[in-house]
């Protein structure tokens, strides 16, 4: 992951320096700063379903794709809509996400060799 991109995704995380995407509306306006949005929701989104899911007492399955890229696949059983959400994320953003409040407690981390 670019490091441009990648601290601007931890910015806007951050809740004790917000980065206002209003104000700075010129930096989300590159391809960059447009790729910072998009990983910034995903990762937003799948830091809530892991939550939902912990709430529910189910634990979000996590498993290590041995591949060149190295490749995380997270796996949620969500029992309120009796359905399944399966995710692939890089390495660096499995970093990002793993360093967001409440996620790193709720994951069940497996090493699988595919």
């Amino acid at each position: 992951m670019d490091p441009f991109v990648r601290r601007l995704v931890e910015r806007l995380h951050d809740p004790s320096k917000p980065l206002s995407r209003n104000r700075h509306f010129h930096t989300f306006d590159t391809p960059e700063g447009r790729l910072a949005l998009k990983v910034f929701r995903r990762l937003r989104s799948l830091r809530n379903d892991i939550l939902a899911c912990q709430a529910e007492g189910r634990r979000a399955r996590i498993s290590r794709r041995v591949s060149p890229a190295g490749d995380y696949r997270i796996e949620l059983l969500m029992d309120r809509m009796s359905g399944r959400r399966v995710s692939m994320l890089q390495a660096a953003e499995f970093e990002l996400l793993a360093a967001m409040p409440g996620v790193r407690e709720a994951l069940e981390i497996l090493d699988v060799a595919a």
